[in-house]
């Protein structure tokens, strides 16, 4: 045998392998094995508040005693930390390793209005490192924490945030202007400070600028709203029956922790809270969130991993969360990834989930210049109920002009800042009221793709809209709309699989078909008779692009 015959049979051979090898590799993680987080263990030993001179008056300012009480008990080994029945005035809360901070049923921990009281440190928020006021509630570098027990941390958010009059009653309107604050010059705003307005109309105020120190932001302190609950870079993590209400801004924000174990938490923030996310859990691993409440004045939960070239450069995606058995009421989105997605997320699972009243009920948003990539997303058994805008949403043009891709001559180049989005599977899905069943918008250089929808029935006013989109599958899809112009619209998408598509109301047309780099659209197992057009094709879309209808 020639030496060129021997290394063409070894590359065969080579190439084999890894076929076979490929194809038997199991899923690293499935239904059936899903990821894990460790969980804490604390010693028995308790440390009363009370003990250390905190008093539940609602007027004494209780942040040393709550403090030291914590201070003793990590010095000790760590243990239980008891905030008993009482009303406890307090500023900020700095948690320790092995420490239980356990507050009773009757007790009520009510962060303080002095915004003295919170120091300007250096934190991280919407992905970037920014300036922000000490979080009411805050860890950094830990293991084994926990809050716990069945009381409530109010973060007396209303002093901080700013709010339009558009988002009030009257009453609640001449209520806030008559408690201080500023009201903005053409009348339609109210702002806690002057130093809040002249952070918000300065370039670059809220993120750290090279060659600035923490103190040259102090003119704009007040614009720097905290997170109420802050854990950056700790490990095993339990949060247990504990309610957090009226955040400042974001609610909960986990920053590189790992494995970390949520329960019956109970997150309520006033629907108009301007930020008021229930939970961001952020460039995290091995996370288990499970029979949850949120009623956020933002989105509800949300997957998150840096913004930009930030989160580029810090490179940690959120991978292997379990999502199951949680509510979310009256959100701007029920389950969500993004926008700051730049570092990428993995590997997670949301199962039996109910969203009431958000704006949207799954939402995947990210825009050009976040890079990053969002895969293996499985996501199934979940019920909805008068969602707003759309029920399942991917949209790559979040906070910017989309503009439309028909007749595009010059598409833009795949770069570090193109996002993707691929590889997610959804099922099981029932949505009774919302403007929009689903919708896909990709980017004319990175389509969305990947994503296979499965055995779902929608009432809504619109069906669906699939724009720049690729690999896509629709199975087993009910519909249920009152707008009849058309069920389904697809725009300069291909590779398409509609399969058991079912319109309870007959549309003037079925498919909408758009585009000339549209293509390879299957539609199969669907009976179109109740439409009066099968399919309609625009601007360039050729016939041949549809095949396999009926």
């Amino acid at each position: 045998m020639s030496f060129k015959k021997s290394i063409a049979l070894a590359m065969f051979i080579s190439v084999g392998i890894l076929q076979v090898s490929a194809q038997k590799a199991p899923v690293k993680y499935s239904w059936k094995n899903l990821p894990k987080a460790k969980m804490p263990v604390f010693k028995k030993d308790t440390f009363n508040i009370i003990k250390y001179g905190a008093v539940p008056d609602g007027i004494t300012l209780n942040t040393r005693s709550i403090n030291n009480a914590i201070n003793a008990c990590n010095a000790k080994g760590g243990g239980v930390v008891v905030i008993p029945q009482g009303l406890w005035l307090t500023g900020p809360i700095v948690l320790k390793s092995n420490v239980n901070l356990h507050v009773d049923r009757a007790g009520l921990v009510l962060f303080t209005d002095d915004k003295s009281q919170y120091a300007l440190v250096e934190g991280n928020y919407e992905g970037h490192p920014a300036p922000r006021n000490e979080s009411p509630v805050s860890g950094t570098n830990l293991i084994n924490i926990a809050i716990t027990g069945q009381g409530i941390f109010d973060g007396n958010g209303d002093v901080w945030r700013a709010i339009g009059k558009d988002r009030m009653s009257d009453a609640e309107w001449r209520q806030k202007v008559a408690s201080g604050g500023v009201v903005s010059e053409d009348g339609k705003g109210w702002y806690p400070s002057e130093s809040y307005i002249k952070g918000n109309k300065t370039k670059d105020a809220g993120t750290l600028q090279p060659g600035k120190a923490i103190g040259d932001y102090a003119e704009y302190k007040d614009f720097y709203r905290p997170n109420m609950l802050v854990l950056t870079n700790c490990k095993k993590v339990w949060l247990k029956d504990i309610t957090f209400e009226n955040s400042p801004n974001w609610c909960l924000h986990t920053l590189l922790c790992e494995d970390m174990t949520l329960q019956q938490v109970h997150v309520k923030n006033p629907w108009n809270a301007q930020n008021g996310d229930g939970i961001d859990i952020e460039s995290c691993k091995n996370v288990l969130l499970e029979g949850s409440t949120f009623d956020a004045g933002d989105d509800g939960i949300c997957i998150k991993s840096g913004r930009d070239e930030d989160g580029r450069k810090r490179g940690k995606p959120t991978e292997n969360v379990v999502i199951r058995n949680n509510v979310v009421y009256r959100a701007h989105g029920g389950f969500v990834i993004g926008s700051e997605m730049s570092g990428g997320a993995k590997n997670i699972f949301v199962t039996d989930c109910s969203f009431i009243g958000t704006d949207i009920g799954l939402r995947f948003k990210t825009a050009r210049g976040r890079g990053g990539i969002v895969e293996d997303i499985y996501v199934k058994n979940i019920s909805m109920r008068n969602i707003i805008n759309q029920a399942i949403f991917f949209d790559m043009y979040y906070m910017s002009k989309a503009g439309s891709t028909l007749g595009l001559k010059e598409i833009p180049p795949v770069n570090e800042g193109t996002p993707q989005f691929r590889n997610f599977y959804v099922s099981n899905v029932v949505c009774n009221g919302a403007q929009e069943a689903i919708f896909f918008r990709g980017l004319p250089e990175m389509a969305i793709k990947g994503i296979h929808l499965e055995n779902m029935t929608f009432k809504t006013a619109k069906g669906a809209e699939l724009i720049e989109a690729q690999d896509i599958t629709l199975k087993n899809i009910t519909m249920n709309v009152t707008d009849t112009k058309q069920l389904i619209y697809i725009e300069n998408s291909n590779s398409l699989s509609f399969d058991g598509i079912r319109s309870f109301t007959p549309t003037d047309v079925f498919l909408n078909i758009n585009g000339e780099r549209s293509s390879h659209i299957e539609l199969t197992n669907t009976d179109t008779g109740k439409s009066k057009t099968k399919a309609t094709f625009n601007f360039g879309a050729p016939n041949n692009a549809l095949t396999g209808m009926k």
